[in-house]
């Protein structure tokens, strides 16, 4: 397997084929972090498509001494805010546009139950302020320290500190009763 910062060097000398290379290494946690943003399929494939297009644009100026992965996530997280941004912040949660999801059916209640709770677990955070939902998602399914969490949304270091405090206040609150 070619080193990911050799396919990078490709990339900036204008090797489109070598991009897709690196497309298909993040694509899914791409995808991933569109998704739990945005919350249906067809809205987590565009911006995901975005996502790439911009980063292949960007391509020329990445420093390659970085890591890629952050650049990336944080070029996810502003495409999809952007997409959110058309949304207004309170509008109510719409269980319609998520249930194309494709959980698929359980047999056993256990399993039924974790999955009811999952579902609630997203249809809250889908409720949570586009800057809430940003901060969970990159902390919590990124893993991504507060630094680099700081980078890929340019704002202060106390800020995310704050919002992720908010976000998971927000969450527990609306969550309380749920049992597991």
């Amino acid at each position: 397997m070619i080193e990911e910062i050799e396919l990078i060097r490709e990339v900036k000398t204008g090797n489109r084929q070598v991009f897709g290379e690196l497309v298909s290494r993040h694509q899914q946690r791409v995808y991933n972090l569109a998704w739990r943003m945005l919350g249906e399929n067809r809205d987590a494939e565009d911006a995901t498509q975005e996502t790439f297009l911009r980063a292949f644009r960007a391509f020329r100026a990445f420093d390659d001494e970085r890591p890629l992965t952050p650049w990336l996530m944080k070029i996810a997280v502003n495409v999809c805010l952007n997409m959110l941004q058309v949304q207004k912040e309170g509008e109510p949660y719409d269980e319609e546009r998520t249930s194309s999801r494709g959980h698929g059916g359980r047999v056993v209640e256990g399993a039924v139950q974790a999955d009811e709770r999952r579902k609630r677990i997203e249809r809250e955070i889908l409720r949570l302020a586009p800057r809430y939902r940003a901060v969970i998602e990159l902390r919590h399914f990124q893993e991504m320290s507060y630094q680099e969490m700081a980078s890929a949304l340019q704002r202060p270091l106390s800020d995310i500190k704050s919002d992720l405090f908010r976000a998971r206040r927000l969450l527990a609150d609306r969550l309380k009763g749920l049992e597991g």
